[in-house]
Parts: structure tokens; C-alpha cells; sequence
């Protein structure tokens, strides 16, 4: 070691971090219910997702007011239900009391959503 401040593995002041197995008071060893209680609150963003498209940085920089970009999707198709970027929901677009709104037609399954995020 060249920094006489660092220690190396093994030198006295070094002790690899340990954790102890969670159980049914703090998570899921031993078959415990998992408590959803301590994540209600914590928000997430929803986005809806019209479509995509690719453009290249020239396209980008010569867009204008009035501009149309063409997107992946045919009109009337169902919009994307985004959850912090991942996809939970297929929707259409209804107005309810002059706003926008989705109603959902397909959702994503648990199981499907959690491969997702992986």
C-alpha cells in the first residue's frame, strides 16, 4: 500500500461487513409474511407512454413549434402504464370531469413484473 492511512485485508482496523439472516420480524427466513406496511408510502412515478420513436440529434435540434414526430404505434392502440420505467398496465385514454385519465384493460402480472425488473 502506498497510502500509510489505508489499511489492507487482514491488518488490525479491517473486519469484512456481516449480516445477519433476516427473519420473520425483519423480512422473509424461516416463512415469515413479508409486510408491505413500511413501503405504502413511498411514491413512485406513472408515466403513459403514447410511443417511441428514434430520432437522430440533427432531427432533434431542427424540431419546431408544429413539428410532428411519428411514433411506433397506431392510433387507438392501448397506451403503456409505466411504474418507475417499468410496465404494469396497458390503458386508453378517457376524460373524467375535463381531465385526462386511463382506463386499464390489461395489467401485468406480479410474477411478469418482477421478471421485468430483474
Amino acid at each position: 500500500m502506498n497510502n500509510p492511512t489505508q489499511t489492507a485485508p487482514g491488518e488490525a482496523g479491517y473486519a469484512p461487513a456481516q449480516f445477519g439472516d433476516l427473519g420473520p420480524d425483519g423480512g422473509t427466513a424461516g416463512g415469515g409474511e413479508v409486510s408491505l406496511d413500511l413501503i405504502l408510502d413511498v411514491g413512485v412515478t406513472v408515466a403513459l407512454e403514447v410511443g417511441r420513436t428514434r430520432i437522430t440529434v440533427r432531427e432533434l435540434l431542427q424540431l419546431t413549434q408544429g413539428s410532428i414526430l411519428e411514433l411506433d404505434r397506431l392510433a387507438g392502440e392501448p397506451l403503456d402504464v409505466l411504474v418507475n420505467g417499468v410496465r404494469v398496465a396497458r390503458g386508453e385514454v378517457v376524460v373524467v370531469n375535463e381531465k385526462f385519465g386511463i382506463r386499464l384493460i390489461e395489467v401485468v402480472s406480479p410474477s411478469e413484473r418482477m421478471e421485468r425488473v430483474k
